[in-house]
């Protein structure tokens, strides 16, 4: 008599475990000087700290960032990169004393400036006559030229720089004069398959059509050198999240609250603040 053979009852399938997500890690913006190229009680002159990915990375210094940054608890090793959008000193002249309290602090991390080729020179010579020569800092500074288009790497980042036409009219003014180049820079920063714009000083709302092709965590512009309503509808139906409204001109700072109606009235619904020196967003 034939033995029936035994069927086994199928083995359950081992459940594969669940990848776990990467978290993102948020973007993070310090204003440290909001100010419009006045003298002003209540405003320092451009300067922003933004932490992306692993690297933070500070956006112009205008006076007094030394001092900025001690206010705000950071300390002279944690900015790794700085970017200066052009050559104006209420985005550059804090450079000076920022280096002179780095060597004092002291710094020993290497730093890397990106600015306009047209000012690396000018910029080193004036370190040197101030005495603050390279034998005595005991971190190196290695100085890139900004390239319109040109995206490089700040850690985990990529920053690609794009020139604008804030410096148009003094070049058309006194370039036969002074033959320089009149670089002006925004930038766009990505970490993580999020993009943010920066948008320095600008000449006309156009300048921001490269910033803006891909969706934006958020846009951090400038009012000074524009006309609200003008920039308002523009920036209405454009793909970003969250504007934060920066460098307002001293008649716009002193009338906040008709400004803010007038954005709420044409943004077309985008969310928006008007940072104070100090104010910190997680983006």
């Amino acid at each position: 008599m034939t033995k029936k053979k035994s069927v086994s009852a199928p083995r359950p399938a081992t459940p594969v475990p669940a990848r776990p997500q990467v978290p993102i890690e948020p973007i993070q913006l310090k204003c440290l000087g909001i100010g419009d190229g006045w003298a002003s009680l209540d405003r320092n002159h451009s300067s922003f700290v933004y932490r992306l990915g692993t690297r933070n990375l500070l956006v112009d210094c205008g006076e007094p960032v030394s001092r900025s940054l001690k206010a705000a608890g950071i300390p002279a090793d944690a900015v790794d990169d700085l970017l200066l959008s052009h050559l104006h000193l209420d985005h550059l002249g804090g450079y000076f004393m920022l280096i002179q309290g780095l060597w004092l602090e002291p710094r020993r991390k290497p730093l890397n400036v990106y600015m306009p080729a047209e000012g690396i020179e000018p910029v080193k010579t004036l370190l040197r006559t101030g005495y603050i020569f390279d034998e005595l800092l005991q971190f190196p500074i290695t100085y890139q030229p900004l390239k319109a288009g040109v995206a490089f790497t700040c850690g985990n980042a990529r920053v690609t720089a794009y020139r604008n036409t804030h410096l148009d009219r003094l070049r058309a003014q006194f370039q036969a004069k002074y033959p320089q180049p009149f670089e002006s820079f925004s930038f766009l920063f990505e970490v993580g398959g999020r993009r943010v714009a920066h948008s320095a000083d600008i000449g006309a709302v156009e300048d921001l059509d490269v910033l803006l092709r891909a969706p934006v965590e958020a846009l951090v512009c400038e009012l000074a050198h524009l006309e609200p309503r003008r920039l308002f509808e523009y920036l209405r139906g454009k793909p970003i999240k969250r504007v934060i409204f920066i460098h307002l001109g001293r008649a716009q700072w002193s009338s906040q609250a008709t400004l803010r109606d007038l954005a709420f009235a044409n943004l077309g619904g985008i969310p928006c603040s008007f940072a104070r020196d100090g104010e910190a967003f997680v983006i």
